[in-house]
């Protein structure tokens, strides 16, 4: 069946993976609408279709957009996402992730579009009680970000039921890399994921690297976890897209690597990538931290056919240095 040229609405369509999901959208051939108040989103980023900045908790404004486009589906990024300021600040996160989510689910409702694609979190996992994770691993998140996401998948199941919502819910793991292109990567401020802290460190932008917790029950005592380059990802929500599209139910996948790598593996390959040395201060655990995070992805690939094309950590790395000089 023939989807292109249609308008697909981006949630955070400014941001770190909503852009790359805007240039797999193009280079399929549909058009990206990106929807992006620009707090953390860069207006920059948005290279393949048009810019409509608005809020998501603006009913408003959405409606107006979503009637301009008559989108064929919802792609929706949009979201807070620091673990650490979810703790202390959990009003903006509930207010922003489920509030958010909840109008722009209404605002579609209204305006007649019922497919969504929606970004979850492994953090809705919570403590893992076996790795791999599998989609049926129980839902405990131990933070308001995870539980925040979480919510937001009981909406939408509920949705699913009530109005006859069509979803798919891709809980990521680590995202990571850069567009291999270079013409769009990871730039967060604050900055909180581990390859770019350490390219930071290895560009001389950042003094140190610290290692939060060295006595873990791993190879090396630091934490693992299941980095997925940005671009598989983005594939993944196309792919996801095109199901929907094609008449597919309403699912919840994982994605992940399928493997993991520890905080120092990271660190030993950024500096053979860069061949620059990485001076790191080792400090206690950070609480909350599991020790392994590896997600399983066996489900994506027997539904959605959808296969990583950067499996190593040194592809995912090269990607990203190669951004991050830039």
């Amino acid at each position: 069946m023939s989807h292109c040229k249609k308008p697909i609405l981006v949630t955070g369509g400014a941001g770190y993976i909503g852009a790359h999901a805007c240039k797999a959208l193009a280079t399929a051939g549909f058009t990206p609408v990106a929807y992006d108040n620009l707090v953390y989103g860069h207006r920059q980023a948005v290279k393949w279709g048009p810019l409509e900045e608005g809020d998501i908790g603006d009913r408003e404004r959405l409606e107006a957009v979503l009637h301009k486009y008559d989108p064929a589906a919802v792609m929706h990024f949009a979201a807070y996402a620091y673990v650490g300021e979810s703790v202390e600040n959990p009003a903006k996160y509930y207010r922003n992730n489920v509030a958010g989510s909840l109008t722009l689910l209404e605002s579609m409702r209204s305006c007649g579009i019922d497919k969504i694609i929606f970004s979850s979190t492994c953090a809705t996992y919570g403590m893992p009680e076996q790795i791999p994770i599998a989609e049926d691993h129980p839902q405990n998140p131990i933070n308001p970000y995870g539980r925040s996401k979480l919510v937001v998948e009981w909406i939408l199941q509920d949705f699913a039921k009530a109005y006859g919502l069509n979803f798919v819910s891709l809980r990521y793991f680590n995202a990571a890399g850069a567009d291999p292109d270079a013409e769009i990567g990871e730039k967060h401020d604050p900055e909180t994921h581990l390859i770019p802290l350490v390219l930071d460190v290895a560009l001389g932008e950042r003094g140190h690297l610290d290692i939060y917790g060295t006595d873990y029950d791993t190879a090396d005592g630091t934490c693992i976890r299941d980095y997925i380059h940005v671009t598989d990802l983005a594939d993944a929500h196309l792919l996801a897209l095109k199901y929907l599209l094609d008449g597919g139910q309403s699912d919840v996948f994982n994605m992940g690597n399928g493997n993991g790598f520890s905080v120092r593996e990271v660190i030993t390959t950024v500096s053979r990538i860069t061949n620059c040395e990485i001076t790191c201060v080792e400090s206690d655990r950070r609480a909350g931290d599991p020790p392994i995070l590896i997600g399983s992805s066996d489900k994506i690939r027997k539904i959605l056919r959808w296969r990583a094309t950067y499996k190593s950590l040194e592809a995912i790395i090269r990607t990203a240095w190669r951004w991050h000089k830039k």
